[in-house]
C-alpha cells in the first residue's frame, strides 16, 4: 500500500480552472481524434475570467533547467511541461491552465503505462480543447458573497531533481491578493501527488467548495474493481462537471443545465432506479443515501456519489490492463467518484473511472489568517 508520508514532501499539484469557459488554450500539436461533443458544466458558479499572463518559454527553460523539466510551446499562449524520473516515470502539466494531461508509471513489465484518460474536444470557438486528466475545480466564496475561482496559474518554484523526486509549485490569487491559493505537484518513481494550500488573508471567512478530479484510464467497466470501500457511506449525487470534466452525452441536452435537470437526466438514465409510486419524498431519501456493501466493487454500473466515510487510501484495478492505482487522501474528508458504466463505447473515449478528492456537500471554511491544505496521491504499486 502506498505511504501517506508521501504527503510531507511539499507536494506538486496541478490545478486547472474549471469555471471559465474563454481561456482554454488551443492544443494543437496534441491531437487525438476529435469529437464534437460539447462540454457541460454544472454545480459550481460562473465566474468572471481572468487573462492569461504571457508564457515565454526561452526563459523557463533557462530559470528551471536542471530539475527534471523540460518545457515545449503548443502556441496560444500556452506550453507544457513534461517531468520525468529516471525510471521513467512522467507526468505532463499544461501553463497556464494547470491541467495534468498525463502520468505514466513505471510498470512491471520495465515499460509504462497511461495512469490518466484525457481526451481532445472540439470548442465552441473551433479550437481544440483538452479534457480529463487531473484538475482541480473549485470556487470560493467570501462573507460578501463575492464568489473567485482560480483560473490563471503563474509558475513559482521548481524543486528536486529526477532521481528522487520533481516538484512544481503554482501560484493564483483572487483581484485583491488576499487569497493565495497553490497548486503543487510531485513526482516520485511511484507517485504522483497533487496539493492545494488555501491562504486567508481577508479580514473575513471564505468558504471552498469543490473538488480536485482525476479521471483514471481504465480498460472497460467489467474489469474495472474498486477495492476496499465496503462499509463507507455514501450520497448519490448528480455528475459533478467543470470545463475539464469528461460527460457522457446521454447526461443531458447540448446546453450547460442546472442540477435539477442533471438530477433528472441521472434518474432517467438509470443511474437511480425508479422506486415505484409510494410517497416521492420518501423513495428520494430512500435512494439518495446508502452504506457500501461490497469491498470488491466491480464498476460496470453507471454511477455518481459522495462518500463521506471512506478510507484514507483505496484502490482501482484494472484486471483487463493487469494493472492497480491506490488513491490516497489528505486535508479532504469526501470521496466523489463516478463511472459512465458499460453503456457506452469500450476502450473509447468514455473508459474512464472519476475520482476526486471533495468538498461539496460540506464546504471548507477558512477564517482570517487560516492556511487550509489538501491533496491527492496517485501511488503506482505495480513495479
Amino acid at each position: 500500500m502506498a505511504s501517506t508520508a508521501l504527503f510531507s514532501l511539499t507536494v506538486a499539484t496541478i490545478s486547472s480552472s474549471t469555471l471559465s469557459t474563454n481561456n482554454q488554450c488551443s492544443f494543437n500539436s496534441y491531437n487525438p481524434s476529435i469529437s464534437l461533443n460539447k462540454k457541460r458544466e454544472l454545480s459550481l458558479p460562473s465566474v468572471a475570467s481572468i487573462p492569461y499572463q504571457p508564457i515565454n518559454v526561452d526563459y523557463l527553460e533557462q530559470e528551471f533547467s536542471g530539475h527534471g523539466v523540460t518545457f515545449e510551446d503548443i502556441g496560444d499562449n500556452c506550453c507544457i511541461a513534461k517531468l520525468k524520473t529516471e525510471n521513467g516515470s512522467s507526468a505532463t502539466l499544461m501553463l497556464p491552465s494547470g491541467l495534468i494531461t498525463s502520468y505514466k508509471a513505471h510498470m512491471w513489465h520495465g515499460g509504462t503505462a497511461e495512469v490518466l484518460h484525457t481526451s481532445v474536444l472540439e470548442g465552441e470557438d473551433g479550437n481544440p480543447m483538452v479534457q480529463g486528466g487531473v484538475s482541480f475545480a473549485f470556487n470560493f466564496e467570501s462573507d460578501d458573497e463575492v464568489t473567485w475561482s482560480p483560473s490563471n496559474w503563474t509558475l513559482r518554484t521548481i524543486q528536486g531533481n529526477s532521481d528522487e523526486y520533481i516538484q512544481v509549485e503554482l501560484i493564483s490569487t483572487d483581484d485583491d491578493d488576499n487569497v493565495e491559493v497553490k497548486h503543487i505537484l510531485s513526482l516520485t518513481e511511484d507517485t504522483l501527488i497533487s496539493e492545494i494550500v488555501v491562504s486567508n488573508a481577508k479580514s473575513s471567512s471564505i468558504r471552498l467548495m469543490g473538488s480536485l478530479i482525476s479521471h483514471l484510464t481504465v480498460s472497460t467497466p467489467e474489469a474495472t474493481y474498486a477495492y476496499g470501500l465496503e462499509g463507507s457511506d455514501f450520497f448519490n449525487r448528480p455528475l459533478f462537471a467543470s470545463n475539464f470534466s469528461i460527460v457522457p452525452p446521454d447526461l443531458g441536452k447540448e446546453t450547460p443545465y442546472g442540477p435539477g435537470k442533471v438530477w433528472n437526466d441521472l434518474k432517467l438514465n438509470g443511474f437511480f432506479p425508479d422506486r415505484g409510486e409510494k410517497d416521492q419524498k420518501d423513495s428520494d431519501e430512500e435512494e439518495i443515501e446508502g452504506e457500501e456493501d461490497e469491498n470488491y466493487k466491480q464498476l460496470t454500473d453507471a454511477m455518481s456519489r459522495i462518500y463521506t466515510s471512506a478510507p484514507s487510501q483505496f484502490t482501482i484495478i484494472d484486471r483487463g490492463r493487469r494493472n492497480s492505482v491506490v488513491v490516497g487522501r489528505v486535508g479532504f474528508d469526501e470521496l466523489y467518484m463516478s463511472s459512465p458504466g458499460s453503456s457506452h463505447e469500450m476502450y473509447g473515449m468514455y473508459s474512464y473511472i472519476c475520482v476526486g478528492q471533495s468538498a461539496m456537500l460540506k464546504p471548507v471554511i477558512l477564517s482570517p489568517g487560516d492556511v487550509w491544505k489538501g491533496g491527492q496521491q496517485l501511488h503506482n504499486p505495480n513495479l
